[in-house]
């Protein structure tokens, strides 16, 4: 009997972006249901009561909530493909400080980034970009943040790279100039099928973020 996996989620989200990166690197079918975040569906009320949030995974009918529980979740559950976390423990737990840190700190920096104009927006920016660069040492000369393989540290970033088209026209700024080899980074993410299909149209996501401002009543 094939096992039973709804997504509800949000397309723009950042957070739901990485739980269908692995859920492609798994080779899982799903049924996506996009929500309405301004009028949240019943399901996802009853199956995230508590922060009442996406993403929500379903598998036969048992909610699992939060981003990074779902990504380790999938990779623990569906264990023979494409491991997502290193089978080391020490490893293990670098990859989730590391995913940890992305979602607290790069999460909220491109919140205050878009938010922000004048001297605040360039206060913002410049720790915003301190940020990535923290992040390119980390990443070294190695082809992904775990090594060799496509892993944690990857899935848990790309979506935040999904939005730099966004970022960059916000804030006025280049993040290859700054940051290059994060940008080679990406780019071979992208190269990848589970990545490439799981992230939206960057025009899409800008025309949204327009209408994200209207509903700030930012200008």
């Amino acid at each position: 009997m094939a096992d039973e996996i709804i997504l509800l989620d949000f397309w723009p989200s950042m957070f739901g972006m990485k739980v269908r990166i692995a859920l492609a690197e798994k080779g899982l079918k799903y049924e996506y249901r996009d929500e309405d975040l301004f009028n949240k569906g019943p399901l996802l009320l009853e199956m995230n009561p508590i922060h009442k949030k996406i993403p929500v995974l379903i598998h036969n009918g048992k909610p699992i909530c939060e981003s990074q529980i779902i990504v380790q979740y999938i990779d623990e559950v569906w264990k023979d493909k494409s491991p997502l976390l290193p089978s080391d423990q020490y490893h293990r737990a670098q990859a989730r400080f590391w995913a940890d840190y992305i979602d607290k700190k790069l999460h909220l920096l491109g919140a205050r980034l878009w938010r922000t104009k004048g001297e605040e927006q360039e206060a913002n920016k410049k720790e915003y970009i301190e940020c990535l660069k923290l992040l390119e040492g980390e990443l070294g000369d190695k082809p992904y943040f775990g090594g060799e393989n496509f892993g944690f540290v990857d899935v848990n970033l790309m979506p935040y790279f999904s939005w730099l088209y966004v970022f960059e026209i916000a804030a006025n700024f280049s993040i290859e100039a700054e940051c290059p080899k994060l940008i080679t980074w990406a780019k071979r993410c992208m190269e990848k099928e589970s990545v490439s299909t799981s992230l939206p149209d960057r025009q899409k996501l800008y025309d949204f973020f327009l209408q994200l401002k209207k509903w700030h009543g930012i200008e």
